[in-house]
């Protein structure tokens, strides 16, 4: 028992270093843009820093709640005195180890003759390689990987979906029982389906598509209409406690599916392929994705337990059945196709054999392996850290003149949220669209009941003005990508919000 508890340590120890290189390397690369600065990116940290904080709470979310990120990065304020920058850096590192947590309950119980640790580690490993070949500022670019970073883009719908299958195979390897399991499989199915509906449509359609496939064949196939009641079950149940939180989802999601626009669809995602493929590290995150989609087909042909088998066939069902959804559906947004980056890694778990050599060499490899990657993470804490506090003169020239100021202000969607998130007050820069009406979109709709503003922030984002009243601004201040138009004592009404 000591030797378990000793091995499975150090697997989370290794995996702590693996996620802190993983994320340095994102940190220091254009990739950032999305990590620290990208509008959509800071909705939780936004979110999590207004309820800590205190006061009304009205917000204006989409089909997602963020409702387990929300919790982490709060958590994660809460114990740590770091700005929101480097906060999101921690975050980074927690989503990391979070995913390492799933692949290894998706790799199973140990056995003799497994090292289920040790092939979890190499999964990450795999996932971080994938992560390291993404080099793109756009959250459009089909970069999938990276986006596990983030705390935007869905790291708790992943954690889910992977936990989930983890647990199935759990409850297929037991000889009898798992009434625990199956209550975690509801619990998660039900959690991760609350907050985003994806989990539906990631997790419980491909599982229910297999299950119901394996049925007939598989040596467990008495716990399989259980299994799919569990999890369809715990799925709907998520959705009906979506239905209180209803105020706070101004779009539900249902306008983003457009079955008549699949032809565009499959153009789009096309071309976003040719793109990626375009580069060569592009071109060698596709040789190794497919790689291990080739190696989930084998270990699925070649698996010797219903376990082993469930998660070898998710590595590659899961994309294919993902990616025919995505352009059936008529979609056009690459962050819907994650599985097609997480889902192949799990070829790594699913029989996860020791292999067999020499004890004097194994140790020495581990031995090796242990220190690169300590000497790895110990060099990617200050890489990560400096891509976190990294110089940003203009946003403190923003910042320092709103706080010092004492009046409210307000600017368009791209332009305000990184100020407004780095203010000692939030609420002092209010979201609006271009006709100065309250722009009610991943933000707080209390913001608006100011009113008035008496300034303006724009930058090379920012739509033309077309303010409601004839106005000219007291002074203009320079603040190198941004401006500041300060109107002085007059005010400017805001017009009703939309979203």
């Amino acid at each position: 028992m000591r030797r378990v508890w000793v091995r499975e340590l150090t697997g989370w120890l290794g995996a702590l270093g693996l996620s802190v290189i993983i994320a340095g390397q994102v940190a220091a690369s254009v990739r950032s843009e999305l990590l620290f600065r990208d509008g959509d990116s800071l909705i939780v940290a936004m979110f999590a820093r207004s309820v800590l904080g205190g006061g009304p709470q009205d917000w204006a979310m989409s089909s997602v709640l963020f409702l387990p990120e929300a919790a982490a990065f709060a958590g994660l304020d809460v114990l740590l005195p770091l700005d929101p920058a480097s906060l999101l850096a921690v975050n980074a590192v927690v989503n990391l180890l979070a995913l390492y947590g799933a692949l290894r309950l998706a790799a199973g119980r140990r056995r003799e003759g497994s090292a289920p640790v040790a092939w979890s580690l190499i999964a990450l490993l795999a996932f971080g390689l994938l992560a390291a070949t993404e080099i793109s500022a756009s959250r459009d670019a089909l970069e999938l990987a990276s986006l596990q970073l983030t705390t935007t883009y869905y790291a708790a719908t992943v954690i889910g979906v992977v936990l989930s299958i983890g647990l199935v195979r759990l409850v297929l390897d037991r000889d009898r029982g798992g009434s625990r399991l199956l209550v975690a499989l509801g619990a998660v199915a039900a959690v991760s389906s609350l907050t985003n509906p994806l989990y539906a449509v990631w997790a419980t359609v491909p599982l229910t598509v297999y299950l119901l496939l394996a049925m007939r064949m598989s040596t467990r196939r008495k716990r399989m209409p259980i299994l799919l009641a569990v999890l369809v079950g715990g799925t709907i149940l998520g959705l009906i406690g979506r239905i209180p939180f209803g105020a706070w989802i101004a779009n539900n999601g249902a306008g983003y599916a457009q079955p008549a626009l699949w032809p565009q669809s499959a153009a789009y995602y096309g071309g976003l392929l040719l793109d990626r493929l375009s580069t060569p590290l592009g071109l060698i995150g596709c040789l190794l994705a497919l790689a291990l989609l080739v190696w989930a087909v084998l270990r699925m042909t070649r698996a010797e337990d219903p376990g082993s088998r469930l998660v070898a066939a998710l590595a590659w069902l899961m994309p294919v059945l993902v990616v025919i959804g995505a352009i059936a559906l008529g979609t056009h947004a690459a962050r819907y196709l994650q599985p097609v980056a997480f889902a192949p890694v799990l070829a790594l778990v699913a029989t996860p054999r020791a292999v067999r050599i020499p004890r004097r060499a194994a140790r020495a490899a581990a031995a090796v392996a242990a220190v690169l990657v300590l000497v790895g993470g110990g060099l990617s804490v200050p890489r990560l850290g400096a891509a976190a506090a990294s110089a940003d003169p203009d946003l403190l020239c923003v910042t320092d003149w709103v706080d010092a100021s004492g009046r409210t202000g307000a600017g368009q969607f791209w332009t305000v949220r990184l100020p407004k998130l780095h203010l000692d007050d939030p609420a002092q820069l209010v979201q609006v669209d271009h006709q100065l009406n309250g722009y009610a979109w991943l933000v707080n709709r209390r913001d608006f009941d100011v009113g008035e503003v008496s300034f303006l922030i724009e930058d090379a984002q920012t739509v033309r003005w077309q303010l409601p009243v004839a106005v000219v601004p007291d002074e203009v201040v320079d603040c190198g990508r941004y401006r500041i138009l300060d109107f002085g004592d007059t005010t400017l009404p805001l017009g009703p919000p939309h979203s």
